[in-house]
């Protein structure tokens, strides 16, 4: 199994509408691709203020490695980064890929 977290820090601009736009179609992805197994998705509410303006993390579980490296270029993962793109409001992301049964 594998764990795909991606964070998102977005645009002082961004709008309601433009941050729906980006995690609709990142939800979109678990129907579209296989090998994910879990997908999970919510917004920064810790009270440490450590957080440096990342506020949207998505989590993905694979399968396995393989279906993680077969995801990266999938045509609908590319095709959410044409998305990511086209809105625009997207100052930085962190990604970070781990294997939860190691220690």
């Amino acid at each position: 199994m594998i764990r795909h977290i991606v964070i998102f820090k977005y645009r002082n601009d961004a709008t309601p509408e433009q941050v729906k736009t980006i995690s609709d179609a990142f939800w979109a992805l678990k129907d579209r691709i296989s090998g994910i197994i879990g997908f999970e998705a919510g917004v920064n509410n810790s009270p440490e203020n450590l957080n440096r303006s990342f506020t949207h993390i998505f989590q993905l579980t694979f399968i396995d490695a393989a279906a993680r490296d077969a995801y990266l270029p999938h045509p609908e993962h590319k095709a959410f980064g044409e998305t990511l793109r086209s809105v625009g409001i997207l100052d930085e992301v962190f990604v970070i890929d781990y294997d939860p049964a190691t220690d």
